[in-house]
């Protein structure tokens, strides 16, 4: 029987990407709890007098769009410019007729 108390090291990849279901969890998170916010604000719009309305408004407007962009701001791939730009150097215009090796 093999003694259960000695453990084996866990090694992580630093370098490594979160997977995409995770990243997916974690901006739907993060677009969810910013609704919340906005519909917090939205709320307490209603009911808060004076200057604080307006900040509480603000929040409500501002909020969504914010909440988009930080939410499609996901996975970006990251391209080798030198690579990119070697290839499509190479390549001739739609309808050109040039060769592109010569």
């Amino acid at each position: 029987m093999a003694d259960r108390s000695i453990r084996t090291p866990v090694y992580t990849i630093t370098g490594a990407q979160t997977s995409m279901s995770a990243d997916l969890d974690r901006r739907t998170k993060r677009y969810l709890i910013s609704m919340g916010v906005r519909t917090a604000c939205f709320l307490g719009a209603i009911v808060v007098p004076g200057p604080l309305r307006w900040v509480l408004v603000v929040g409500a407007v501002v909020l969504p769009y914010v909440s988009v962009v930080f939410a499609n701001a996901g996975r970006e791939r990251i391209i080798d410019e030198g690579l990119t730009t070697r290839l499509y150097d190479r390549r001739p215009a739609v309808g050109s007729g040039a060769d592109p090796d010569g």
